[in-house]
């Protein structure tokens, strides 16, 4: 033919990949030992966020001194290693790092602020106490992830879930957490958007500028632009540059400001019930269950878009319900040891692994390794905790984009140029998972309680714990109307994408299923995976 023009391939649509392409080091292949020890180390850095913010945060509320929120935090570090190790060994199998969840933080607080607390006039039994009770409702919580996990219950509910219920699920995953991202980083400018900047330049733009160091700068990319921002923030803040600046911004933006350091022991090692013996509260333990009904929901939508971003096929239902097992068993462990928050996956971490393209168990296994050893040497996990919290807010805006990302990537598997079925599912669940936890929590800001204001406070708090999660809301109403608006017509099936996931909807009907989530040591025959 004659002239220019266009081929005709150039206006074929783009193909299905079943497996993300592009990821340098997938689940079965792993990178260098040096190179994995510096991936881990990132990651370690990463989990810190919210493994120092949850403390800071509530600990001061118990009664508790900058002592116990150093040991609260060293707790929460410590179990956190040995969770990350049993989910990537016995739960998905997948490189995922379990952590503190922001989801168990609404129950907490309403159990720090109980009545029976508010007499204990020495802080620091004020601290025990409330403590030992947190560890109750968390002990109780954790039964029920470990029944609905491991007895396949929340397999047999995965088996229904589509590409495009999938989508709302993992989008507000990552996107449901936008609280955590920029509002942080504007509570430190100066240093927030510095570290926000120099992220995007040197994992986005550097690579493409220094072709022959491109891997380096695409794999570093965190710990390079966190070590120039923290020494740039120190610099400013010895200085004096925050001198006569109001307290809750030197709180926010000097290197010194949180006394972990300090008060950190050199060596200690958690042990169960350090705190003491747990106390249980029917009201308490029911809503720290909604909580961790909540965290359910949200760490299925992380861990498909962690098998997503470790180039692994989609998550057999059996998988998911047998990580979620084990999930229930980090909230046991939570509260035995009293680490003063359950546990769930990391989306922040998954966010990681789309940032170095790499996505092998090795990595977790490393980082969890840091976390036990920098949780037992108190001072030098105290020096990498003391991190200004707007550096991590920057990190947040990335990691819950690509989060984001891998959830808006599902629909490749669904027809969006039929029926209005499809828009309808995906515009109503997004929206209302956004629309209905604005309203809780301006509702909340107004009138100091939630929308659900009963005598009961741990009826009120179960409720109003489900309608404050993004990802909970959206996945409800997604699953909901595509299980039940016009279910029965074959083009429906077709258009929500159900033709690509049937066949990994049982664990040995595709083998690299098999590759990638079966046990090691021939434990399949001890923990069935189908």
């Amino acid at each position: 033919m004659a002239g220019g023009g266009a081929k005709q391939d150039d206006f074929q649509p783009h193909p299905v990949k079943e497996q993300l392409p592009g990821v340098e080091y997938c689940i079965t292949s792993p990178p260098h030992w040096p190179e994995a020890f510096v991936l881990g180390f990132q990651h370690y850095l990463v989990m810190l966020g919210t493994t120092v913010l949850i403390p800071s945060t509530i600990v001061p509320q118990m009664g508790g001194g900058n002592e116990e929120k150093t040991r609260v935090i060293q707790t929460l570090l410590f179990v956190a290693g040995i969770n990350t190790l049993l989910q990537s060994y016995f739960g998905t199998r997948l490189p995922t790092v379990i952590g503190g969840s922001y989801t168990f933080v609404v129950p907490t607080v309403s159990i720090v602020l109980a009545n029976r607390y508010s007499n204990v006039l020495d802080p620091h039994q004020r601290f025990l106490q409330t403590m030992r009770g947190i560890q109750g409702s968390l002990i109780v919580a954790s039964s029920f992830q470990i029944i609905i996990g491991f007895s396949g219950l929340w397999r047999n509910v995965l088996r229904f879930l589509s590409p495009l219920s999938a989508v709302p699920l993992v989008t507000l995953a990552g996107l449901g957490l936008y609280t955590f991202g920029f509002p942080g980083v504007g509570k430190c400018i100066e240093i927030g958007l510095p570290q926000l900047i120099l992220l995007v330049f040197i994992s986005q733009y550097l690579p493409h500028c220094l072709k022959g160091r491109r891997a380096f700068f695409d794999r570093s990319a965190v710990l390079i632009s966190v070590i120039i921002v923290w020494v740039y923030a120190h610099i400013l803040t010895v200085g004096g540059a925050y001198k006569n600046s109001p307290p809750k911004t030197q709180s926010h933006c000097r290197t010194d400001r949180f006394g972990l350091i300090t008060a950190a022991p050199w060596i200690r090692i958690p042990y169960p019930f350090q705190w003491g013996s747990p106390t249980f509260h029917a009201g308490e333990a029911f809503a720290m269950m909604f909580a961790s009904f909540a965290s359910l929901i949200e760490s299925t939508g992380t861990f498909i878009a962690v098998s997503r971003y470790a180039s692994a096929t989609p998550v057999p239902p059996s998988i998911l319900s047998r990580g979620v097992g084990w999930q229930g068993m980090a909230i046991l462990f939570s509260g035995m040891f009293g680490t003063l928050n359950g546990s769930s996956a990391s989306p922040e971490n998954a966010g990681l692994l789309a940032l170095t393209r790499v996505g092998i168990r090795r990595v977790i296994w490393i980082s969890a390794g840091f976390m036990i050893f920098f949780s037992v040497l108190g001072k030098f996990g105290a020096l990498f905790a003391s991190i200004s919290m707007p550096i991590v807010a920057a990190l947040y805006c990335i990691f819950f984009a690509y989060v984001a990302s891998a959830g808006l990537g599902f629909l490749q598997f669904c027809n969006l140029n039929s029926f209005f079925r499809t828009k309808f599912i995906l515009g109503f669940s997004i929206f209302m998972g956004f629309s209905v936890p604005q309203y809780v929590n301006e509702f909340a800001v107004v009138a100091g309680y939630g929308p659900v204001h009963t005598r009961s406070r741990s009826f009120n708090d179960m409720v109003n714990v489900i309608y404050s999660s993004p990802a909970t809301v959206a996945a409800i109403v997604a699953f909901f109307l595509d299980c039940t608006l016009h279910h029965g017509d074959n083009a429906v099936q077709r258009d929500r994408g159900w033709q690509w996931w049937e066949k990994f909807r049982s664990f040995k009907s595709d083998t690299r299923s098999e590759e990638f989530y079966s046990l090691p040591f021939n434990l399949n025959k001890y923990f069935p995976s189908v």
